[in-house]
C-alpha cells in the first residue's frame, strides 16, 4: 500500500495536465489543484496498512451484503478518488461475470489487472462521456470520426486510440485511466467497441482541468468546497499506444454496452449512497437555520422540514433495499439489485431541487447576503453585524452568518451549481435510470395482481 506521501511522489510522473491555459508539471505544489491531492493523501494515511501483502479495504471486492454495506460508508469517508477506483474495479467484476462467447484473455486480463491495481493500491478514474459531436448522429456517422473514442491502429503489441473523454471527475489525480464505450455500438463500429486502462501520464494523454474550487484569499465562507473539491477532466487521447495486456475490448460490438451498463450499476449506488448523507445533511440545516430564524415552531416550516425527512427517508430505504437484495456472481462478488439502485437514483436527483427550495426558503435572504467573517472582525461594522444578524439573546450574529455560509456553498454558489447537474447527470441522466427500472420492474406480476382483483385472469387480456 502507498502512504499520503507516496501517492504524492507518484504523481510527479510526467503526466500531462492544464488549468487555465497553463501545464501543471508538479500538481502536488499547486496552490488550488494541491488541495485535492493534499486530501487524496490524508485518506492514503488514514487506511494504510504497512503490511507487505495488505490490501486496501477500499479495493476490496465485496462478497455479500454486510460487505456492500460496510464498503460504502468506507468510501464515502475516503472522499471521491476511492469511490471512482472502487467503482471500475467492481466495474470490471460485473462485467466478466457478464461477458460469455468473447475471447478468454479479455477476462485474464481484467482479473490479472484487479488484483495488480489492488497490490499496488492506485487510484482509477473512469472516461466514458465521449465528445460525441452531433448527437443526433451515431458514432460511425459522424462528421469528425474522432467525434468518439476509437482505435486507429492495430499493430502487433497493442492498440493506438484517439479521441476524448468529458467530465471526468478527478482524472488528473490518479494514475489509470478505464476508458470504455460510452454506448452501444452496431455493426460497422468495430473501431469504437474498445476497452482499455490507459496510464495517466501515457504519452499522448492531455488533461485539461476545471473546477468549482473558490478563488478567494478568505475561504472561510466556503467551509466545504474551501476545503474539499474534485477537479473535472477534458481527457484527450491523442494517438495513444496502449499494450495488448491492458486491452479488455476490441471490436466486439456486441459487448460494447455491457461496460457501460456495468459501470452504470456501481456509478450509481455510489450516487444513492451519497444521497443518503446529502438529504440529512440538507434536513440537519433546515432544522437548524429555523430554528437559528426562531421559525422552527411555524406550522408551514415545520411541514417542509417534513417532508425533506420523508424524502430522505426513502433515499436510505432504497439503498438499503439494493444492498439487501444484493446478488451473488459467478466467482463470489456481490452486486447491489439493480431495481433498488436506479429507482433510488432517480427518487434521488429527482427531488433533489425540491429538497433545496424547501432549504432556501427556511433560511431566507441571508443565504447570499451574510457579512463575511472579515466584516465581525472590522472593529467599525463587527458589533453591528453581529446585533443585526442575531434573532435574539440565545442565537449569536455570526453563528447564524457561518450556517448561511454553508448552505450557501452547499446549494447556491459554485460547489452548489456542480452539484445540481451532477446530482442528475452521475452514472447517467434520469432517463437512463427509467430504463433501467422498467427493465429490473416485474411489470407481467404487476399485470396479474391488476387482473386477479379485476376478477379477470391472463386469458381475458388481449
Amino acid at each position: 500500500m502507498l502512504t499520503g506521501q507516496q501517492y504524492k511522489d507518484s504523481l510527479r510522473d510526467g503526466r500531462a495536465t492544464y488549468f487555465e491555459g497553463e501545464r501543471i508539471d508538479d500538481l502536488p505544489a499547486h496552490p488550488l489543484l494541491g488541495q485535492t491531492v493534499d486530501y487524496t493523501a490524508e485518506t492514503y494515511d488514514k487506511f494504510y496498512d504497512p503490511a507487505p501483502d495488505a490490501v486496501s479495504p477500499l479495493l476490496a471486492v465485496p462478497r455479500s451484503a454486510d460487505d456492500l454495506r460496510a464498503l460504502l460508508p468506507l468510501l464515502n469517508e475516503a472522499g471521491m478518488m476511492a469511490h471512482v477506483t472502487s467503482s471500475s474495479i467492481q466495474t470490471l467484476k460485473t462485467v466478466a461475470g457478464r461477458m460469455t462467447d468473447v475471447k478468454p484473455e479479455y477476462l485474464e486480463r481484467m482479473q490479472i489487472y484487479i488484483e495488480e491495481s489492488q497490490k499496488s493500491d492506485i487510484r482509477i478514474t473512469q472516461c466514458i462521456t465521449d465528445a460525441k459531436g452531433n448527437r443526433s448522429k451515431s458514432p460511425g456517422a459522424q462528421d469528425d470520426p474522432d467525434a468518439y473514442v476509437r482505435v486507429v491502429s492495430r499493430q502487433r503489441d497493442g492498440i493506438v486510440i484517439r479521441g476524448a473523454k468529458l467530465h471526468i471527475t478527478g482524472a488528473s489525480f490518479g494514475h489509470d485511466l478505464m476508458t470504455i464505450p460510452t454506448k452501444s455500438m452496431k455493426p460497422g463500429e468495430e473501431d469504437y467497441s474498445v476497452a482499455c486502462m490507459v496510464p495517466v501520464n501515457a504519452e499522448g494523454v492531455r488533461i485539461i482541468n476545471t473546477t468549482y474550487a473558490p478563488r478567494h484569499e478568505d475561504a472561510r465562507t466556503f467551509p466545504i468546497s474551501g476545503k474539499y473539491h474534485y477537479p473535472e477532466g477534458f481527457v484527450i487521447f491523442d494517438d495513444v499506444f496502449v499494450p495488448h495486456e491492458r486491452v479488455f475490448l476490441d471490436g466486439e460490438t456486441s459487448y460494447a454496452a455491457v461496460f457501460a451498463h456495468s459501470l452504470g450499476l456501481w456509478e450509481r449506488l455510489g450516487g444513492l449512497s451519497e444521497f443518503v448523507s446529502e438529504a440529512d445533511h440538507l434536513v440537519g440545516f433546515a432544522q437548524l437555520v429555523a430554528e437559528a430564524n426562531g421559525t422552527a415552531g411555524i406550522s408551514h416550516i415545520k411541514e417542509k422540514i417534513s417532508e425533506m425527512m420523508i424524502q430522505a427517508t426513502l433515499i436510505r430505504a432504497s439503498l438499503e433495499a439494493a444492498i439487501s437484495n444484493c446478488s451473488i456472481g459467478p466467482d463470489g462478488a456481490a452486486f447491489p439489485n439493480e431495481l433498488f439502485v436506479n429507482a433510488g437514483k432517480f427518487y434521488g436527483a429527482a427531488n433533489y431541487n425540491t429538497m433545496v427550495r424547501h432549504l432556501h426558503d427556511i433560511a431566507g435572504g441571508a443565504v447570499l447576503t451574510a457579512p463575511a467573517p472579515a466584516d465581525f472582525e472590522n472593529e467599525e461594522v463587527g458589533d453591528l453585524a453581529r446585533k443585526y444578524m442575531s434573532t435574539g439573546n440565545d442565537v449569536d450574529g455570526e453563528y447564524r452568518s457561518k450556517l448561511m455560509y454553508a448552505i450557501r456553498d452547499l446549494t447556491a454558489d459554485s460547489y452548489g451549481g456542480w452539484k445540481a447537474v451532477t446530482n442528475l447527470q452521475a452514472g447517467g441522466g434520469l432517463y437512463a435510470q427509467r430504463i433501467v427500472t422498467r427493465r429490473h420492474y416485474d411489470l407481467d406480476e404487476a399485470k396479474r395482481g391488476a387482473l386477479a382483483i379485476a376478477g379477470l385472469s391472463e386469458h381475458d387480456a388481449p
